[in-house]
């Protein structure tokens, strides 16, 4: 029997589903969050760099470009607010040669367009003072990126959303939507229980195409159906010493920003990720990738050895860009143009999203406002 209605409900208890229950939580009274896995950020949410990008390389007009500038500046400030751990380290773009050094150009110039005007050239001698053990041509510096705590942010979300009346609900996993007189039934963990709600926001990562589809969207004709992307990551023993990360020039199309050196919060060095299309999700990192790896540090960090390098972690990209594919961006929509209405579909939240998390929240509010009110 389905007893109860929902104003709004949440699937996907990822950075960004969370960060939407927080925003949403203090101006409705009847939002529900479902996540199918024990406990929140346990994908793609966990599973990355942590970086905190400035929005350099999207192409102008995009909303990774919007989201990711507005976002960088939010993040910051939620991190003093709320005593999350972070850190402004900066981030250097080396060109290893003087073709790359001509790329430099286009990505601050692309950068201009965004509305990102603090990057600035480095010289060889510069960047030795910077940064001993790296080798480059020239490099491009971005003052503004930085690293975050991701799980504290996402706690920091999770308490928030919780103390303005949201409810979260762990291993529940939704199976089937139905469209039910300007409601949807929702049926959870194959039967387990049901219930109405006026609006739904699907933001399940890995599986947003599939909850879209069981809503009745043709996730073909739309474009929507996701492709899995996995990037492992190599740790160095023993570890360079750095203070910013440091990130090649990126590849063409933009599937991946290259093997790059990111620093934890403890100072740890993880080189990745790299790009795999896959058809399963599984994490386990291949370790014969070492060479490759070895091959793409050495060319910017030529005192890292080959045998320095090891498995460490792995992650998956839900990317609507496929392999030689043109770069896409973020779906964030309300699909009563489909025939959906209060259908708010969230497809291919790869990166910046954990950068762009706040005002991703804050556009979806905006849709939500104006289908309940």
């Amino acid at each position: 029997m389905i007893q109860t209605t929902f104003d709004i409900t949440i699937i996907g208890a990822g950075v960004v589903g969370l960060a939407i229950a927080e925003e949403l939580s203090g101006q409705y009274g009847n939002v529900l969050l479902l996540e199918k896995n024990p406990s929140y950020g346990m994908e793609t949410s966990s599973r990355h760099s942590e970086v905190i990008h400035a929005g350099i390389y999207y192409p102008a007009g995009f909303l990774k470009a919007e989201l990711c500038r507005e976002g960088n500046r939010l993040l910051y400030e939620i991190c003093e607010q709320r005593d999350i751990p972070h850190r402004k380290t900066g981030k250097l773009i080396v060109a290893a040669d003087d073709t790359e050094v001509a790329e430099l150009s286009k990505i601050r110039d692309r950068a201009e367009m965004n509305g990102i005007d603090d990057l600035s050239f480095v010289s060889q001698k510069q960047l030795l003072a910077m940064e001993p053990e790296v080798r480059a041509h020239e490099a491009l510096f971005s003052p503004s990126t930085g690293i975050i705590d991701t799980h504290a942010l996402m706690q920091s979300f999770f308490i928030k959303a919780q103390s303005d009346g949201a409810m979260i609900v762990f291993h529940s996993e939704v199976t089937e939507i139905h469209p039910s007189g300007g409601t949807y039934e929702i049926q959870v963990n194959q039967g387990e229980y049901r219930f109405r709600t006026r609006v739904i926001i699907n933001c399940a990562g890995l599986h947003a195409d599939r909850v879209a589809s069981s809503a009745g969207i043709d996730i073909d004709k739309k474009d929507y159906r996701l492709k899995y992307c996995k990037g492992d990551y190599f740790s160095a023993s023993p570890s360079p010493k750095l203070s910013h990360l440091v990130y090649p020039v990126p590849q063409e199309e933009q599937v991946g920003l290259g093997v790059h050196a990111t620093l934890d919060l403890a100072g740890r060095v993880r080189f990745g990720p790299d790009t795999e299309y896959v058809t399963e999700l599984e994490y386990t990192v291949d370790e014969e990738k070492g060479d490759a790896f070895w091959q793409s540090v050495r060319r910017y960090l030529p005192g890292v050895r080959r045998q320095h390098l090891h498995p460490d972690t792995s992650g998956i990209r839900p990317k609507l860009q496929g392999p030689g594919d043109p770069y896409r961006d973020f779906v964030i929509t309300e699909e009563s143009t489909a025939g959906y209405p209060g259908l708010i579909n969230l497809i291919g939240i790869e990166s910046p999203g954990l950068t762009s998390c706040i005002p991703i929240a804050r556009y979806v509010s905006r849709l939500v406002k104006s289908y309940l009110n």
